[in-house]
């Protein structure tokens, strides 16, 4: 029997390629089925701490963060939305699509870590569904809260850690833990706290990593 694997996933769900690396990871545990045991926690990166409740235009944002045209990052948003169709998830980016604020997002994702893990990645990929497929705002209480029913999740207790400042330190400690560690890019999958892996990679490649985790004894 394999031993069990904890995957610590950093990432935000307005990052694409964490996205990608999220749907890679299902694909690659689903292809391994018994092989391994894996648990998967996702931790809060956010690359948009300062951003206001309006949220931003995508473009104009990332046509000011790393100077590029507005026809370079469709040509980005193009290699994305075929990688992510090579793993099953669907993106739509469009021009007035936009970036938001995800402080709260990763407030109800920790909230839902509590209750398992299985519910903290079905809030995961509603949320990245959400953003990427259906062009919602990640930063309307409302729409949060649609998202938790959803998930199958408690709305009554989802609505009162947004009405309230619950789990709010709890994100900003594990985010600045997380940097300490040397986390700058984000995914970042930690396997057994040994391994680290950035970046939107494949399943094949995750599918090597995992094996050669899970052949390795849990205490090394």
């Amino acid at each position: 029997m394999a031993n069990p694997i904890r995957i610590d996933f950093v990432s935000d769900v307005v990052c694409p390629w964490c996205a990608i690396g999220v749907a890679s990871l299902s694909r690659a545990l689903e292809q391994l089925g018994d092989e391994v045991s894996a648990e998967i926690h996702f931790h809060p990166f956010e690359l948009s701490p300062e951003m206001g409740k309006e949220g931003e235009n995508v473009l104009e944002y990332l046509s000011a963060k790393y100077g590029s045209s507005h026809d370079q990052i469709r040509e980005t948003w193009n290699t994305i939305t075929e990688r992510g169709g090579d793993v099953g998830f669907t993106f739509n980016f469009k021009n007035d699509s936009r970036k938001w604020n995800t402080f709260n997002a990763h407030r109800l994702l920790m909230w839902a870590g509590e209750t398992s893990g299985a519910a903290q990645l079905a809030l995961k990929m509603a949320l990245l569904k959400a953003g990427f497929t259906d062009n919602r705002c990640l930063d309307d209480n409302s729409v949060l809260l649609e998202l938790v029913a959803a998930a199958g999740l408690d709305v009554a207790a989802a609505s009162g850690v947004l009405e309230s400042d619950a789990f709010a330190e709890e994100v900003r400690q594990e985010e600045q833990e997380w940097q300490e560690m040397g986390v700058r890019s984000v995914p970042t999958m930690v396997f057994n706290r040994r391994y680290a892996v950035s970046g939107g990679q494949p399943p094949a490649a995750l599918v090597q990593v995992l094996r050669k985790v899970a052949s390795e004894p849990a205490d090394q």
